[in-house]
């Protein structure tokens, strides 16, 4: 069976393991996920993640959750463009999420980046999730 948004598992996993506070999440590898994955770690929301090669031609991202006096860090991780209805936004259009206290995750031209960086960068693209 395929699976039709691969990015959205990833981040229901994480949410998933946040609210039954696990150490740490599994979610199939791939480029994406990873480059999403290091925006989170960037901006403080994950602690780390590895891949793991699972079996041959197989791997996964081993993804330890953050907590802070024992709450996830994550409070609300959410996918904003899915594979039926892609959202885009220019630099300037870009909205603050929870007045700049939260992130969105953006597809740039130049890669995957937080809004603050784009917003650096002047650039504009696909708006992948926004993360609080």
């Amino acid at each position: 069976m395929s699976m039709t948004d691969p990015l959205g598992d990833m981040l229901t996993r994480i949410r998933n393991g946040g609210m039954a506070h696990k150490s740490f999440v599994t979610a199939p590898a791939s480029n994406l996920r990873a480059n999403v994955l290091e925006v989170l770690k960037r901006e403080g929301y994950i602690r780390n993640y590895e891949r793991i090669q699972v079996r041959e031609g197989v791997q996964e991202f081993k993804i330890e959750l953050k907590y802070y006096e024992n709450k996830p860090v994550i409070k609300e991780i959410e996918r904003v463009s899915t594979p039926g209805r892609r959202v885009y936004s220019k630099v300037k259009d870009l909205p603050k999420f929870y007045n700049g206290l939260g992130i969105y995750v953006l597809s740039t031209p130049s890669g995957v980046m937080s809004d603050y960086e784009a917003r650096q960068a002047n650039l504009g693209g696909e708006v992948l999730c926004k993360v609080f």
